[in-house]
């Protein structure tokens, strides 16, 4: 079964309380890894503006990239235009070596570049020595899940190889399990800080929470970052790593 149906992954449909929970995390797990002083951040989120528009406002200089396979929110680059530079490219050759301080590949950047390997390379090239990525890809359990709603039983058994599955928008997507990610990171020569799901709450329990009042979204958020799961294949649809260039 879906963790989340399929119809709902482009965050419309019926589980809006959950994306607004989910974005939440998101911001707030952001908002404590951006560095403390204002520096350089890379963002290769695909060109929606949310999350350079949050480095921005904390005090960073950001590069934006405008992924030419995604449309990009036009509206939320016109309002922190001052703020963020945009660029659109389909790889980083315009950025010399060692040129950022951090990186964000939020919004499954690494699951839609199929060739994660070499984007990851270009990232740890460009970062400075003790700069910082922060990714986000589509899990494993994701990947098997979509495959189980297709009816493509026979794919299910193989785990341990790149699992690419036909997205219900007609795309592909690379997943991963944790293992797979932090091999990703570190064949980049990466330093991984942590690896966790992006959210191990599930949608019912998410809206059940939600209805008791309007305090319970900050605790919901607070509950989740404060969660330590053993486990990162066993729940979540997104995985979410930290590493750090030595």
């Amino acid at each position: 079964m879906l963790p989340i149906p399929a119809e709902e992954l482009n965050g419309s449909g019926t589980l809006g309380p959950y994306w607004t929970f989910y974005r939440a995390v998101v911001e707030e797990q952001l908002s404590r890894w951006l560095p403390g002083e204002p520096s350089v951040v890379l963002d290769l989120s695909g060109g929606r503006g949310r999350w350079s528009g949050q480095a921005a406002r904390a005090g960073h200089r950001v590069i934006e990239v405008l992924d030419w396979r995604r449309a990009a929110d036009t509206q939320s680059r016109l309002h922190d235009a001052e703020r963020v530079r945009h660029v659109r490219a389909d790889d980083l050759a315009f950025l010399p070596d060692e040129s950022v301080d951090a990186v964000l590949a939020e919004e499954r950047a690494m699951s839609i570049e199929l060739m994660a390997e070499s984007a990851m390379s270009d990232v740890a090239r460009v970062l400075r020595p003790g700069g910082r990525a922060l990714v986000c890809v589509d899990s494993l359990v994701l990947g098997m899940a979509i495959l189980a709603e297709q009816g493509q039983w026979q794919h299910l058994r193989q785990t341990g190889e790149v699992m690419l599955v036909p997205w219900p928008d007609g795309g592909i997507t690379r997943c991963f399990s944790s293992s797979q990610l932090r091999e990703l990171l570190m064949g980049a020569g990466l330093e991984v800080e942590w690896l966790r799901p992006r959210t191990v709450l599930s949608p019912s329990t998410v809206d059940h929470v939600l209805a008791a009042g309007s305090r319970a979204l900050a605790w919901l958020v607070r509950t989740e970052l404060e969660a330590h799961p053993d486990d990162g294949d066993t729940v979540g649809i997104h995985l979410v790593a930290s590493a750090r260039k030595t």
